[in-house]
């Protein structure tokens, strides 16, 4: 009767091992993305600061591959806010990753009150 509860558990661990890894994974994944999306946002910020410095007839180029277009201050403007907007999307988006370590607390607690009804037979 033992081998069959040991294989069960067996079981049960390596599924929850598995799921633990895999979450730390996406979660270490989304951290970085977090982390290199908060240096764009500072950029973008910083940049949309510059430029509201200088005075409006000032010739801006925008960097498109290899080559410069020149853009008036307001598409400038508009681009830099479309662009915060976007990166404050995706920040609240990956900040939500809270579902990934609350799966991986009910996968411990189930094989814990595994273990527990295992004990009280």
């Amino acid at each position: 009767m033992a081998a069959p509860v040991d294989l069960e558990l067996k079981k049960a661990f390596s599924e929850l091992q598995v799921k633990m890894i895999d979450t730390q994974q996406k979660v270490k994944v989304a951290d970085l993305q977090i982390e290199q999306l908060g240096r764009v946002q500072k950029h973008t910020k910083l940049t949309q600061a510059e430029i509201s410095t200088l005075p409006t007839n000032t010739r801006l180029y925008e960097g498109v591959g290899r080559m410069f277009i020149l853009q008036s201050k307001e598409e400038i403007n508009n681009l830099l806010t479309d662009k915060q907007k976007t990166v404050d999307d995706k920040i609240k988006e990956l900040e939500k990753k809270v579902y990934l370590e609350r799966s991986v607390k009910e996968a411990e607690d189930n094989i814990r009150e595994m273990l527990l009804s295992r004990r009280a037979h």
